[in-house]
């Protein structure tokens, strides 16, 4: 058996495998072997079928397969060996035309292509400068936290007049430009949230109203699409195509989400008791949990600054005709155009996957099973959290939840992943140059 390669260029190179019958019979008597053990043939027993007989039947097909399966072990083996950086799988060259008797005694030549990374150095070095941002929450944000946690808690009531921010329970009937219900048109009974309403003057236009005053509202200008389809009853399509966007607003009922008040009872339900006593104690307990949460945001922020300096500040070229024969090879079903249309997001990604395989090998990271199913868990923990399923599960038990969650392949790749980004995230945040900056979350926003 040989094997060897040649490089065509700096990102192509072609691996040509020559085997003899000395390296494939052996497996493929083997094999033979094997299916008359296993065969259920008729004018046979089960299991007592000669080797003979299914050589003489079979014998093509398998020695097919196991010629196939030792050039696709010796190739794997020789990439890793010769530490060979390859980009998808090796494609068996197109103009390789050899034909081949299939007799046993054939002695095998094949040429398979392979796509190689790109000799690079990463653009990461002691001297490159990134801003990480501890986010302050501004007083318009913490109030809308405050105001959203007191909503949270408060009560429903139903006042006889109505104000911004109210609920109201109305009929609508689609109307012309006299104000005339249009015969067959749109007509719905809902609940019309007044603060998704984005035109002033509508808005204002729909406060002061008692039961069964009526107003009318032109849709397209009220709302979003969106809302206006789900408040309508009907299709985002047919909110688009109304000539007569004009509606009759008939008030039923008008309801209001009084806040709760701020005393110890609220404090207790929020935060638990004694936690919270006062107003200012209050603000500043949620000034922490938003500026906790922000923490994410400015990470964020920095990873996406540091990949817009490693996708700008590499500049390599793809064996791009390999890949493409390697995408459409693994992907039949995908079309020319399609291919075409998201072959730059393909290299954009490709691009720091290389970037971040490198810094991986390069500095011995390694991403291991337990902090793969640490994330899980974290995760797993979160969810129940958010959709408060009672007492959070003990160890073992969110433990046996997370390996079930990573018996999906997906799931387990996008939390390894996961956990790849964030090592290599951590190691550059120890290489380059940090400055730390505080910044209010509206200027945050900014920046964005």
């Amino acid at each position: 058996m040989n094997i060897s390669h040649e490089q065509v260029d700096d990102v192509n190179a072609v691996i040509t495998v020559s085997i003899t019958p000395e390296d494939y019979n052996p497996k493929v008597d083997q094999a033979i072997k094997d299916q008359a053990k296993k065969a259920n043939l008729p004018g046979f027993r089960r299991g007592m079928v000669p080797a003979s007989h299914i050589r003489r039947t079979y014998g093509k097909a398998i020695l097919f397969d196991e010629v196939n399966r030792l050039v696709n072990e010796q190739i794997a083996s020789y990439i890793e060996s010769n530490k060979l950086e390859v980009l998808g799988q090796p494609l068996p060259k197109e103009d390789d035309q050899a034909d081949y008797n299939w007799d046993f005694k054939d002695e095998f030549s094949f040429d398979y292509e392979i796509g190689l990374t790109p000799v690079f150095e990463t653009p990461f070095t002691a001297e490159s400068a990134f801003t990480e941002y501890t986010i302050k929450a501004d007083e318009e944000t913490l109030a809308e936290r405050m105001k959203n946690l007191r909503r949270s808690y408060g009560k429903m009531t139903n006042p006889e007049v109505s104000e911004e921010g109210d609920v109201l329970y109305a009929q609508l009937n689609q109307v012309d430009g006299k104000g005339e219900p249009i015969e067959g048109g749109v007509f719905n009974t809902a609940s019309v949230r007044t603060d998704l309403v984005e035109d002033k003057k509508i808005k204002k236009s729909l406060t002061g109203l008692k039961k069964d005053d009526q107003v009318i509202v032109d849709f397209k200008k009220a709302f979003k699409v969106a809302d206006a389809a789900r408040i309508l009853g009907i299709k985002e399509e047919e909110v688009e195509e109304l000539a007569e966007p004009a509606f009759r607003l008939t008030v039923k009922n008008i309801n209001r989400l009084e806040e709760a008040e701020l005393n110890e009872e609220f404090y207790d339900k929020v935060f638990g008791e004694g936690v919270v006593k006062t107003e200012e104690e209050f603000k500043e307990k949620v000034r922490e949990e938003v500026e906790s949460m922000f923490i994410q945001n400015a990470n964020q922020k920095l990873q996406n600054d540091m990949y817009t300096f490693g996708m700008d500040n590499l500049k390599i070229d793809f064996p791009e005709d390999f890949l493409k024969r390697w995408i459409q090879a693994t992907n039949p079903d995908v079309k020319p155009d399609e291919l075409e249309e998201g072959f730059d997001d393909f290299l954009k990604n490709l691009k720091w996957t290389v970037i971040e395989n490198r810094i991986i090998r390069e500095n011995g990271l390694e991403v291991k099973y337990e902090e793969v199913v640490a994330l899980a868990e974290e995760r797993i923990a979160a969810q129940l959290r958010m959709y408060g399923q009672g007492t959070e599960p003990g160890d073992e038990e969110l433990r046996k939840y997370a390996v079930q969650l990573l018996q999906d392949q997906e799931q387990a790749n996008r939390l390894f992943d996961e956990v790849k980004a964030l090592k290599v995230f951590n190691y550059l945040k120890e290489l380059v140059k940090i400055e730390k900056k505080e910044i209010e979350y509206d200027k945050f926003l900014e920046l964005q």
